[in-house]
């Protein structure tokens, strides 16, 4: 199938058709996601936690999302391909932020640029946009700034709040932003965005009336078990699967059960029978 376009997110939207959309970092699993029929994917910057073992979002950097997107770019070429844009990447001058988004444009050869936040980076996403770029919104849990949201608790759970969310996405779509992920939204507040935008919401635990669906191929395979968000349901249980793989092989090559005889390769006719003859002559050094 070709590749679906901004304006194809769109005609679903109108059309009431969901999409699928999942977070990946790799090669492999991008290539298996493409041919599962993945609608679009991001290489989200929660590599941080899942990939590299920090404690959050924040010390990802631009190389690191530029090397990401560029191997899952290469799995999945006829796929909707989105790029994180890392902590302090953008919002701190305007150049710059057009500089990082174009690196991932021209280096990994996305689709569309993500950034988090509301009303107070529109100047940014308009410079971007602006510079012939997509750039997709992100408002709700914005793991960069977590700590300013004092944890990673439900967003938008008051009136109050709920408009002043709505107030962030409409001022996001009138910058010219492409989509906006919902982050950890009550449905509520998640089915009001949704109804009052003409682009596609991009739904992660932000309930079920959001145009698309997101979740990390991590968490549906079941394979990240440091923390399971509430939002999260595993399709399957690979971490423990993978864990009992690890065991077996390890025991097997504890007790000499592998490698076994048709996991090796063997010489050509005769060949070995002249290795044995010249071995038996060139006697090797003994242990003392």
């Amino acid at each position: 199938m070709p590749k679906k376009t901004v304006l194809d997110f769109i005609r679903m939207k109108e059309n009431g058709e969901k999409f699928c959309y999942m977070v990946l970092y790799d090669f492999t699993f991008a290539m298996l996601a493409e041919q599962s029929g993945v609608d679009m994917l991001l290489v989200g910057d929660s590599m941080g936690n899942v990939v590299y073992g920090y404690e959050g979002t924040v010390p990802v950097t631009m190389d690191q999302m530029v090397y990401h997107a560029g191997a899952v770019r290469r799995g999945a070429p006829n796929t909707f391909l989105v790029g994180d844009m890392p902590f302090l990447s953008y919002s701190v001058s305007i150049p710059e932020t057009v500089a990082n988004a174009g690196r991932l444009y021209k280096e990994a050869h996305v689709d569309a640029v993500k950034m988090e936040g509301g009303k107070r980076i529109v100047p940014h996403i308009k410079a971007v946009v602006d510079a012939g770029m997509v750039v997709h919104g992100h408002i709700g849990i914005t793991p960069q700034s977590v700590s300013a949201l004092g944890g990673f608790g439900a967003q938008g759970r008051t009136f109050d709040d709920a408009i002043a969310l709505l107030e962030d996405a409409q001022a996001l779509e009138e910058a010219g932003v492409a989509a906006i992920t919902l982050e950890g939204l009550p449905a509520e507040t998640g089915k009001l965005i949704t109804e009052r935008l003409r682009i596609p919401t991009l739904g992660t635990g932000a309930g079920p009336h959001c145009d698309a669906q997101c979740l990390n191929f991590m968490d549906v395979l079941g394979i990240y078990q440091v923390f399971k968000p509430k939002f999260v349901k595993r399709y399957a249980n690979l971490g423990d699967e993978i864990k009992e793989a690890f065991g077996a092989f390890f025991e097997e090559i504890r007790s000499g059960a592998y490698p076994a005889a048709e996991h090796c390769y063997g010489m050509r006719e005769g060949e070995s029978t002249r290795l044995e003859e010249w071995a038996l002559k060139n006697p090797g050094r003994t242990s003392a």
